[in-house]
């Protein structure tokens, strides 16, 4: 993991600034997703891409409890059993 030497603090809300130039070399526009991770003491926030939790597919996604799988994953999945 490589080490920016920026350090920002949370606010009273509980948010967090992302500097402008780590967004700009990540390419965060306005109302980016980002994921969040924990690794041991780690926080990882990384973009969120939407995709199918089976196949990491983007088409026709549906919610299915509270995870998106898309028409292929769901058509395989009602031919088991």
């Amino acid at each position: 993991m490589k080490s920016t030497g920026v350090v920002r603090r949370i606010d009273r809300l509980g948010r967090l600034v992302i500097p402008m130039e780590i967004r700009k070399v990540f390419d965060l526009g306005k109302d980016q997703g980002l994921e969040i991770f924990v690794d041991g003491e780690y926080i990882i926030i990384s973009k969120f891409y939407e995709k199918c939790v089976i196949c990491s597919g983007i088409d026709g996604l549906t919610l299915f409890d509270c995870k998106l799988i898309c028409g292929e994953c769901v058509s395989r999945i009602g031919q088991i059993g």
